[in-house]
């Protein structure tokens, strides 16, 4: 039996482009049978290690370019189907916080439900996802142990992981989120879902 190829989906919660990926992803991975394996990365360390800015910034002032972005931003959720999607009124939120949450969830093995949980607080329910008290609230809703989670933040294993992660990340070639990676190849951005589709395909009929 030919092994699966391993795709990653390296994402930052404060990306609203990452929480629509996180929204289509299962669909891909019940068309080619592929599992994506999720890596916390911290968005901010990303940027500093590129030299790059948030689209926000970079994009500010430039005529028409940020119309268009919203444009394909509409036609990517309607293509999908996604209703739920709600710009959040806090953004940009530091996600420091949140993201060491992630990486303390997959190693206590409860990585899946956290992102979900998490993503749909800050892009459902439009919390401010950088207050603790509003992390535990969203974590305890979920069936999550959000006091547990919150001790995790603070351990310096958990901090330095999601530094290397990062960095690793980096390393491969990752300048924003999402990023996602088959076998070695990176593709960047929601839009390239299609692509990374193929991809498995064609990885999986070698």
């Amino acid at each position: 039996m030919t092994a699966m190829v391993n795709v990653e989906f390296h994402f930052d919660f404060g990306s609203p482009n990452a929480y629509l990926a996180h929204r289509v992803i299962p669909a891909i991975e019940a068309r080619t049978g592929v599992h994506f394996r999720y890596v916390p990365v911290l968005l901010g360390g990303v940027f500093r290690a590129t030299n790059n800015r948030s689209p926000m910034e970079a994009f500010a002032g430039i005529r028409n370019k940020p119309e268009y972005q919203r444009l394909e931003m509409q036609r990517f959720i309607a293509r999908h189907g996604i209703t739920e999607f709600r710009r959040n009124p806090h953004f940009p939120v530091n996600t420091l916080q949140i993201m060491r949450g992630a990486v303390a969830a997959e190693a206590d093995g409860t990585l899946a439900p956290y992102v979900d949980a998490i993503y749909r607080a800050m892009w459902e329910q439009e919390l401010k996802m950088d207050e603790p008290d509003i992390i535990k609230a969203t974590l305890d809703a979920a069936g999550l142990d959000g006091a547990h989670t919150l001790t995790r933040i603070g351990d310096a294993a958990v901090k330095a992981a999601l530094i290397a992660n990062t960095e690793a990340s980096v390393a491969r070639g990752t300048f924003g989120s999402p990023a996602f990676f088959v076998g070695d190849e990176i593709w960047f951005g929601k839009d390239s879902l299609r692509d990374v589709e193929d991809a498995i395909i064609a990885s999986n009929k070698a």
